[in-house]
């Protein structure tokens, strides 16, 4: 398998989801601005999300996926589906007792999220979260999928799968809120539903897949089943392995839910600003960081599997060498572009300059930590794949302390953008640990070259940050909204220029792109 094709093709239709994400948050911010009825959406979908994190992409993803392929390259098809078969069926029942506790403890997980929310919004908080709750068995069924879909190197429904939740936020936000107006409801409860027509829908779209490749779990609600399934060692080693992982999980969902609450007491739409800034700033992690991690995590835990130690670094550092090419000139983009790209991209409607500037201040302090955060995504795996989850996890806890000191430094001086930054230099700092842990086990030993790389990606990122630089203080990215269109190809023309002086300095200082070029 060819790592880079794997990971361009995750990326390309990552792309689609992102830029169908962005278009759902242009939508919300033209519709509805950055108000209390916003940030009580924003609360609610973070409550599911915030679950799915934990709970199903995040340790059970950590767990599963690791054991599945080493299940299936050293015990062979039977053991593996006799694997999934069990998981799934305890993963049914956890995700059906989830949801009804969930839906009726609402207005506790409100209050833990947005206790700074008025009265109007904290009902609307609960109602959307009672009606968006379900989303959270839908999507946890949606990580099993994507486990197995990967493990077999089928990496394009899981990557395409969350278009299908944007479209319909999307559908239900234009069509179906100005019914809702007309019947007097609050036009904001639209997008609660297309929350879950998405999370329906993303469940139904793995069913061809599954059985494509033969690896169509069988659920079952009998009792029997159940304990046939808890007993299976595999579950037992899933379970065992998710507890350190939904602590480290839990870390970052724990920051989220700290910061959430900051933000909503720095000022009315602050928890806006933060989520339109965050959406910006998953374009890179998730073209990234998320393409690399799915790729990488099945091949590494295979190669630990078979005892390949060479195999195992080498796409580790193949990964790393990655994170540096891509990411880098995206966290220029990021700390040096932000002002004009929010502005093209959101301000419009009921988005004002005054939500552009506290945005764009966020987006700049989430460029400062993106290589710690698309870093993290590659060198997890590389502790996940050994079965250590406890390392990543005391990590995680330690940054978390050091985020919230952060903090209290930063809020005070730099209001919502120093949430933002708090965040990304504690990411930082999170991907320096996790590369020192994996470099003291031996683990990983770089390759020969990284001096002579990094001087030249750092030449040619200081050149294209120079252009952008130029092109944001040359023009008047806001008061250009009244030319939509102009403003768009301006956008346009101005990042096709820097990607295409950054890869010209490349090329000129020597570097070839083939040599990403791997197989695994």
């Amino acid at each position: 398998m060819n790592l880079l094709r794997a990971a361009s093709t995750v990326s390309v239709l990552t792309l689609a989801s992102r830029v169908t994400g962005l278009i759902r948050e242009q939508m919300v911010a033209a519709m509805f601005g950055a108000s209390t009825l916003t940030d009580a959406f924003q609360v609610a979908f973070r409550i599911p999300n915030m679950l799915r994190r934990l709970f199903a992409e995040g340790a059970f993803s950590q767990a599963f996926v690791p054991l599945l392929a080493r299940t299936r390259a050293a015990e062979g098809e039977e053991a593996t589906h006799d694997l999934i078969n069990a998981v799934a069926t305890v993963l049914l029942w956890a995700l059906i007792l989830t949801c009804v506790l969930g839906v009726l403890g609402a207005p506790l997980l409100v209050w833990m999220l947005g206790a700074g929310l008025p009265e109007s919004g904290r009902d609307a908080a609960i109602v959307m979260t009672r009606w968006m709750f379900p989303y959270i068995g839908c999507m946890s069924l949606v990580a099993l999928s994507a486990g197995i879909l990967n493990t077999w190197k089928r990496f394009a429904v899981p990557a395409l799968t969350p278009v299908l939740l944007n479209l319909s936020v999307i559908a239900c936000g234009f069509w179906l809120s100005p019914w809702l107006r007309e019947q007097g409801v609050q036009p904001i409860y639209a997008l609660a539903m297309g929350v879950m027509l998405g999370g329906v829908l993303q469940l139904v779209v793995q069913i061809p897949a599954l059985r494509a490749i033969g690896a169509m779990p069988r659920l079952s609600l009998g009792l029997g089943a159940l304990r046939r399934a808890w007993a299976s060692q595999g579950v037992k080693q899933v379970l065992s392995a998710m507890g350190p992982a939904l602590l480290g999980v839990g870390v970052a969902q724990l920051s989220l839910v700290i910061n959430t609450q900051i933000a909503i007491f720095v000022a009315e739409g602050a928890a806006s600003w933060l989520t339109f800034a965050d959406r910006l700033m998953e374009f890179p992690t998730a073209l990234l960081g998320v393409a690399l991690g799915a790729v990488l995590t099945p091949q590494l835990s295979a190669a630990q599997a078979r005892g390949d130690a060479q195999e195992y670094t080498a796409m580790l550092d193949w990964g790393l060498r990655m994170v540096l090419l891509l990411a880098l000139p995206c966290a220029v983009a990021l700390l040096l572009f932000a002002q004009p790209m929010v502005a093209v991209l959101y301000h419009r409607g009921a988005f004002t300059a005054q939500d552009v500037a506290q945005t764009s201040w966020a987006v700049m302090g989430y460029g400062v930590g993106l290589m710690g955060l698309v870093g993290i995504k590659v060198l997890a795996p590389g502790f996940f794949a050994r079965q250590d989850m406890r390392t990543p996890v005391r990590i995680a806890v330690m940054v978390l302390v050091l985020t919230q000191l952060l903090n209290a430094l930063l809020v005070p001086w730099l209001g919502v953008s120093g949430l933002a930054l708090a965040i990304g230099l504690g990411a930082l700092v999170n991907a320096a640990w996790l590369l020192r842990g994996l470099r003291r086990l031996g683990s990983y030993k770089p390759a020969p070259g990284w001096l002579g790389f990094t001087l030249r990606v750092v030449l040619a990122s200081a050149a294209m940050g120079g252009l952008q630089w130029w092109l944001a203080g040359y023009f008047d990215w806001v008061a250009l909204g009244r030319t939509e269109l102009l403003r768009a190809l301006l956008m346009a023309a101005s990042l096709a220029a820097s990607a295409l002086v950054y890869f010209a300095v490349l090329a000129i200082c020597g570097l070839k792109l083939r040599q990403f070029v791997r197989r695994a």
